[in-house]
């Protein structure tokens, strides 16, 4: 005999009225490392950290989540989108693949298949860059310089895992990556080179012409006039790290801000 349909009315129940501070959700999970409960992999992964002896701190693995409890009706079973006693929506957004459960939709999130885990902004909005090795922006499309997986690796100024980050990330020209917000923080303190490869990060072509110009207009003392010397490496200005022959390029729009 085929049970009756749930409704619409009773899928609805208590949406954005359960969770924590990383998102709205009708369940818990069951870390299967720790054998705990918690609102999301976040909230098990800062308890975890914040444990005294530093041979106990660990991460959860989101794909080895395997039993949720209902945040309605407190019942423990496998991951499901629908709690099999009360028939609630435990979230809006739900992937098999991730243990994922969201009820703010309103993010666009999407599952990609190359990254591996879910990511928000739409689909529509990003493609998987294979040998960048994360989804970018399609404004970048064929528009920006390939690094081998360089969204695997931490941040540069904070020094956080990109990859899996909750922040926003911006890709330079340069092809290397950060946070957005250490990004900006970086030229507020007017530092306008890629920490990794010190190339520019913004147009610095009027700053080079101006520097040329001051060179130009000032006279060689009479102690130097008449030395030459012999250089093997090309001219840098010494305090902005760049080449002077080859002009700054200017910064690609912000990333996707990478979920979970």
């Amino acid at each position: 005999m085929e049970s009756a349909p749930v409704s619409n009315e009773r899928l609805g129940f208590g949406k954005m009225g359960y969770g924590c501070q990383h998102y709205r959700r009708r369940c818990q999970i069951r870390a299967p490392c720790c054998n705990e409960i918690f609102t999301c992999r976040h909230c098990h992964n800062e308890a975890a950290n914040m444990l005294k002896n530093f041979c106990d701190r660990h991460e959860l693995n989101r794909c080895d989540v395997k039993q949720v409890i209902c945040a309605v009706c407190d019942t423990e079973q496998p991951v499901a989108q629908v709690c099999t006693n009360c028939g609630v929506n435990m979230g809006e957004y739900f992937c098999e693949i991730c243990k994922f459960f969201d009820d703010v939709t309103a993010k666009g999130q999407f599952h990609c298949d190359e990254c591996g885990i879910c990511r928000v902004g739409g689909r529509e909005n990003y493609f998987h860059c294979k040998k960048c090795g994360s989804c970018y922006a399609t404004s970048l499309l064929d528009n920006h310089l390939c690094v081998e997986n360089s969204m695997r690796h931490h941040c540069p100024i904070c020094y956080e895992y990109l990859f899996d980050s909750l922040k926003e990330t911006t890709v330079m020209k340069c092809g290397h990556t950060m946070h957005g917000e250490c990004y900006y923080e970086m030229i507020k303190r007017d530092k306008f080179c890629c920490p990794i490869c010190s190339k520019s990060i913004i147009d610095m072509s009027k700053t080079w012409k101006r520097i040329d110009e001051e060179i130009e207009a000032t006279a060689m003392p009479e102690d130097y006039r008449h030395r030459k010397v012999s250089a093997c490496l090309p001219a840098f200005h010494p305090l902005l790290s760049q080449p002077a022959s080859q002009p700054a390029t200017l910064v690609s729009p912000p990333l996707v801000s990478c979920e979970l």
